[in-house]
């Protein structure tokens, strides 16, 4: 007699259908190193996701750099999320153990040369489509400042037209 046991496809829920999400999240530890393996991190797993992943990486630069430069609480790790959606739309998320420490608006003012710190921000408001601050619910010892970037749209093709000689 066979013991083998065909194995039936797992039904899935209507949510589970509906929602296509990709997500990668990720603790790191609050330290310069933390900021780099988030960049890296992030560069990686949106090549596997065949997403261009230039202005992402810069975004998550910014916002995790702020996470360990103005968010870090000692023995506490920062948060990274990347989701990719159904329709292409790329939401980053860097969340930090500061709720009391909030981003303000980057001036649009040029930033004085001599100046060290606050341009990151500035940088995240020219890349990204939107950018804003949650404070999480229940938690309010943490924030998480977020990113979105449209999907990349595919060149167009050129114009097909008389040739000319």
């Amino acid at each position: 007699m066979n013991s083998e046991i065909a194995q039936l496809p797992t039904p899935v829920t209507a949510a589970q259908a509906v929602s296509s999400n990709r997500r990668f999240t990720v603790l790191l530890s609050a330290t310069r190193r933390g900021a780099r393996l988030a960049r890296w991190l992030t560069v990686q797993q949106l090549a596997d996701w065949d997403r261009p992943y230039d202005t992402a990486e810069q975004i998550v630069a910014e916002l995790a750099a702020n996470a360990i430069q103005h968010g870090r609480v000692p023995g506490r790790d920062f948060r990274l999320t990347v989701v990719l959606d159904a329709d292409g739309m790329l939401r980053i998320e860097v969340t930090d153990a500061r709720a009391d420490r909030m981003p303000t608006r980057p001036s649009t003012a040029e930033p004085d040369a001599q100046q060290e710190s606050g341009r990151g921000l500035l940088i995240v408001d020219t890349l990204a489509d939107l950018w804003g601050v949650d404070l999480s619910p229940g938690t309010p010892t943490r924030k998480t400042v977020w990113a979105t970037l449209a999907p990349a749209t595919p060149p167009s093709p050129p114009m097909a037209g008389p040739l000319t000689t």
